[in-house]
C-alpha cells in the first residue's frame, strides 16, 4: 500500500490539513483535492472512489471529509484500515469536527499522520501510542525553551537597571543643572 496523501478538507473541496507521503507538486496535490468534491455523488455507499491515475479513500466526518489519496496497485483493505485508525484519531486532537477547530490543531494532526504513516506505509500503531509519541518531551526543546526564558529575563533586568540609572541621572541633573547629548541627559 502507498498512501499518496491525508488530507483533511471540507465537503466544498478546502484543505484544511494535508500530508504527503510521496513526492508531488503543490499544483497536483491541490488539483486532486479540488477535483475530489465533484467526484463525490450524494447518497453513495462507497468509501472510495478511483480514477484514471489515484484511488479517493476517505471519510465523511460532519462537514469534513478525511481523505486518503493513494495509488491505485494499494490494498484497498489495508487503505480502509488506514482510515479507520485516522478518523478515531482526529477526534483526539478536534474534539470539535469543525474548520476552525481543525485548522488550530493541524501541526498535531500532521504529526498524528506521522506517527501512523511512514513513507507511504501504515505503521503498526495504536492510538494510544499516537497519543503518547505526540505528547512526549523532548530533552533540546526544554533546554531551547530555558535558554530563550533566561534571555528574556536577562533582557528584564538590563531594562530595569537601564531605567534606574536613567532616572538617577534625571534627578542629578534637575538639581545640579545638566544638558542632553545624543538623547541622554548628562549632568554637567
Amino acid at each position: 500500500m502507498v498512501v499518496l496523501a491525508a488530507s483533511v478538507i471540507s465537503k466544498s473541496g478546502k484543505a484544511l490539513v494535508s500530508r504527503q507521503y510521496m513526492e508531488m507538486s503543490r499544483i497536483r496535490i491541490e488539483g486532486l483535492l479540488a477535483a475530489f468534491p465533484k467526484l463525490v455523488g450524494i447518497g453513495k455507499q462507497h468509501t472510495y472512489i478511483e480514477t484514471e491515475n489515484v484511488r479517493y479513500v476517505y471519510q465523511p466526518m460532519e462537514g469534513l471529509y478525511l481523505l486518503l489519496i493513494t495509488n491505485k496497485g494499494s490494498n484497498i483493505l489495508e487503505d480502509l484500515d488506514t482510515l479507520r485508525l485516522l478518523s478515531k484519531i482526529i477526534p483526539e486532537f478536534a474534539p470539535e469536527l469543525d474548520e476552525d477547530a481543525v485548522s488550530e490543531v493541524a501541526f498535531d494532526l500532521v504529526f498524528a499522520f506521522d506517527e501512523v504513516i511512514s513513507l507511504g506505509h501504515k505503521e503498526n500503531i495504536t492510538i494510544a501510542q499516537v497519543r503518547q509519541n505526540c505528547e512526549m518531551e523532548s530533552h533540546e526543546e526544554k533546554l531551547h525553551k530555558m535558554i530563550i526564558q533566561s534571555k528574556i529575563n536577562e533582557t528584564k533586568v538590563r531594562m530595569q537597571l537601564s531605567g534606574v540609572r536613567h532616572d538617577t541621572l534625571m534627578a542629578a541633573g534637575g538639581v545640579r543643572g545638566g544638558r542632553e547629548r545624543a538623547g541622554i541627559y548628562v549632568a554637567v
